[in-house]
């Protein structure tokens, strides 16, 4: 018999761990990474094979987090791009 996996312990958030975005349990990879790519037009299948050692079910765990909390995850994208345009400013935006 498989073990029974309790969904709401796929998703973690701690200060200790990337700034205490919510992250992947037992991974650093954030739930906001997931969401980037998902809205990139990545299928959760795409996304668990560019990351081989997650399961399906973490990715779909992440994304089902990302559609229960969007303005947190949306705003976090915004700030994580904002903070790269600010370090590698692109062309039209330095003028």
């Amino acid at each position: 018999m498989r073990a029974v996996v309790d969904i709401g312990s796929l998703i973690v958030r701690s200060p200790d761990l990337r700034k205490g975005w919510p992250c992947i349990t037992g991974t650093g990879v954030t739930v906001r990474r997931i969401a980037g790519w998902h809205n990139l037009g990545l299928a959760p299948e795409e996304i668990a094979a560019k990351l081989e050692h997650l399961k399906l079910a973490q990715i779909h765990a992440a994304l089902t987090y990302y559609r229960a909390n969007p303005e947190e995850i949306d705003t976090d994208i915004a700030a994580q791009e904002a903070e790269i345009e600010e370090i590698f400013p692109t062309p039209a935006n330095s003028m």
